[in-house]
């Protein structure tokens, strides 16, 4: 009885090592001052999110005049950085919905594509600042900087539709109708990145919280950005997270963890799992950490633009490098 309690014990621990062990070293100490370009950066994230949440009703399939409008700005933006929008389209209820995609198509390697994405619909009652007005800032300013630049890989840029209820982690989702039809047309997605509220963060002790039992193994400030993937796409979140914590100076926190645990799955990287992709969440934890989640005070002073340029940057450098490697 002893052995066997006790290799339970040694496989348990196996396991947890397994899940939570990242390569590097998670920055800390007093954030680095943003530069004149840092804070051009910052204002433009701000100049999104408060557009995006022009309308006090939010973005959604209840108020779709808001959602309308979020579409179209979307769409303005890629165009005004020399993108060409692709609508792709899908009926729900006899109304059309539409997820929003553009694209820097490689030069060697095209077929291989690289998706960042985040959804624009707002859960009902809420603007959705953070959740997830600051996850399409962050898309807009990406496609900003990879406008006109040429890579080995293909970059693609998505704003999904209905992430949120009453279509969360269903076939009706926006994200999962385009990793459906991407799976369908055998494309080589080689690594999806789900921009998730991406924009609170809480330097004081006890901000931060987790499902047990992964309490005792990370911190209890809420000042970092986490990368989160399932076990099967442990790869793609260890060497997200290597590339982050060498050229960004922001804290981080990485995970890859069976999917049935809360939180790992909540978003539109879910939909690429479920055809096979690898795909990772990039996130501020939102209901572990951020008070104002689903609530109608989701607003965009709730949103910390600053160090949202920290987490930009350090994405840019993340997926330059897995564009060219």
């Amino acid at each position: 009885m002893l052995v066997s309690l006790l290799l339970i014990l040694v496989l348990i621990c196996v396991l947890m090592t397994y899940i939570i062990y990242m390569p590097g070293q998670s920055f800390q100490g007093e954030l680095p001052p943003l530069d004149n370009a840092g804070r051009d950066t910052a204002q433009r994230i701000e100049t999104h999110v408060k557009i995006l949440c022009s309308n006090p009703a939010g973005r959604n399939t209840i108020e779709k005049a808001g959602l309308d409008a979020a579409k179209d700005y979307i769409a303005d933006q890629f165009r005004s950085y020399g993108y060409q929008v692709v609508f792709q389209e899908y009926p729900l209820s006899g109304i059309n919905y539409a997820n929003i995609e553009t694209e820097s198509r490689g030069t060697t390697l095209p077929d291989q594509i690289i998706v960042v994405g985040a959804h624009y619909d707002s859960v009902i009652g809420a603007t959705g600042a953070n959740d997830n007005g600051s996850g399409v800032a962050a898309v807009l300013e990406l496609a900003r900087i990879f406008g006109n630049k040429n890579y080995q890989r293909t970059v693609r840029f998505v704003a999904f539709v209905n992430e949120e209820p009453p279509y969360f982690m269903s076939r009706h989702m926006g994200s999962y109708v385009y990793a459906k039809k991407a799976a369908e047309e055998k494309e080589k997605i080689i690594a999806m990145f789900s921009l998730e509220t991406i924009g609170y963060y809480n330097d004081k002790n006890g901000s931060q919280y987790y499902p047990p039992p992964f309490n005792f193994f990370y911190p209890d400030k809420g000042n970092f950005i986490a990368f989160v993937g399932n076990l099967g796409s442990r790869p793609l979140v260890t060497r997200t997270i290597q590339l982050f914590r060498t050229h960004a100076s922001f804290p981080s926190e990485g995970i890859a963890a069976p999917s049935f645990i809360p939180g790992v799955s909540w978003s539109d990287h879910w939909s690429f799992w479920k055809q096979g992709y690898p795909a990772i969440m990039v996130t501020d934890t939102a209901p572990y950490r951020y008070p104002y989640y689903h609530t109608s005070r989701d607003t965009p002073d709730k949103v910390d633009y600053e160090k949202m340029v920290y987490v930009v940057k350090g994405m840019q450098k993340v997926i330059e490098d897995l564009l060219h490697q």
